[in-house]
């Protein structure tokens, strides 16, 4: 008869050993990846759908002229605000000119004009400020009217681009910049892990700036989908890229090799969904309307927007947005680079 087990090979393992063998094999980071990888797909099918399923006004700004603190005016944007289930802000301006300038300068979303001893309002909307908003507004003019008695008119001040009829190409060439641009800097790593601290930023540096002309490019002269201001919308998106590459090899920096965890977050499940790029910011749920414009992706589609649709009223404040990010990020990679997973030794080598 063979002779039983015994000693240390016949012991069956602890759990202590057992836990200790599966730590390190990597059945652990499969395990863990096929958790957070379903519960991402929740997360990411949620926060998409509560900013986009059900856009729903808050508060809209718009500018008024004309009589409208007559009682028949008031009634009028009385009636709008019961439509819409919101407040319409009304900011009084003295003539058109002034108010039209604060729909350039994107201070409101819509202009209404009340004559006085005249019962026709005129309700200017903006589609180029957001065509959510615009459609909304207009419907709920018509219906405000049919309800007061009053005759209503409605315009688009500022229309869409006919290759961009629902105003979301802004935010689609918006979105390609933040996820190659964070996707880039993962195969960097992947693939080029030698590169040091200033060869990697070097090389992100390229890559954005090539994506962001491809990008322009293809949606401009080849689709003919928007008509860009090249150059000015080229460095909007170099700069997106940019930033979202940096803030990637940040992450990867501090937490290793879970760095896509905070990156996709921060990106795709926050930042996307908050831009106003695909819902106007007065659509959102008021938490992500304001949370949007101090992310990546919010600066991105703000900058764009402007730079198309508003020439010469060009804001300083998402640009200020991008750069912050870049600047911390880079400072955070170059102040803990020897904890980033990648480089290679810069001394020269000794022999064995």
């Amino acid at each position: 008869m063979p002779d039983s087990p015994h000693g240390e090979h016949g012991r069956p393992p602890t759990r202590a050993e057992r836990w200790t063998a599966f730590r390190e094999s990597p059945f652990l980071p499969a395990t863990v990846l096929l958790v957070i990888l379903a519960a991402a797909a929740g997360l990411f099918a949620g926060s998409y759908t509560y900013a986009m399923a059900n856009p729903t006004p808050h508060s809209i700004p718009a500018a008024v002229t004309g009589a409208h603190d007559q009682p028949a005016a008031r009634r009028f944007i009385d009636g709008m605000e019961q439509v819409l289930h919101a407040s319409v802000k009304l900011r009084p301006y003295d003539n058109r000119r002034d108010a039209v300038r604060a729909v350039d300068e994107q201070r409101v979303f819509a202009v209404v004009d009340a004559p006085a001893g005249d019962r026709t309002v005129t309700l200017e909307v903006s589609g180029a400020s957001g065509a959510t908003v615009a459609q909304l507004l207009g419907q709920a003019a018509v219906k405000a009217g049919e309800a007061t008695g009053t005759t209503v008119a409605v315009h688009d001040l500022k229309p869409l681009q006919k290759g961009d009829p629902r105003g979301l190409a802004i935010f689609y060439i918006s979105l390609a910049a933040v996820i190659v641009g964070f996707v880039g800097a993962i195969q960097l790593s992947v693939h080029a892990p030698a590169l040091n601290p200033l060869e990697r930023i070097a090389f992100i540096v390229a890559y954005a700036v090539l994506g962001g002309f491809t990008i322009a490019a293809v949606v401009d002269w080849l689709l003919g989908a928007l008509r860009l201001p090249f150059v000015e919308s080229w460095a909007i998106l170099a700069f997106t890229m940019f930033t979202t590459g940096m803030v990637f090899t940040m992450f990867n920096t501090l937490v290793g090799r879970w760095a896509m965890l905070p990156t996709w977050g921060l990106m795709v499940l926050l930042g996307n969904p908050s831009s106003g790029g695909a819902v106007s910011w007065p659509l959102l749920p008021s938490p992500l309307g304001t949370i949007g414009r101090w992310l990546p992706p919010g600066a991105s589609v703000n900058a764009q927007h402007t730079a198309v649709y508003f020439r010469g009223h060009q804001h300083a404040f998402p640009f200020l947005v991008l750069a912050g990010w870049a600047v911390v990020s880079c400072a955070v990679f170059l102040i803990w680079r020897h904890r980033h997973p990648g480089g290679r030794p810069t001394g020269a080598a000794h022999a064995a």
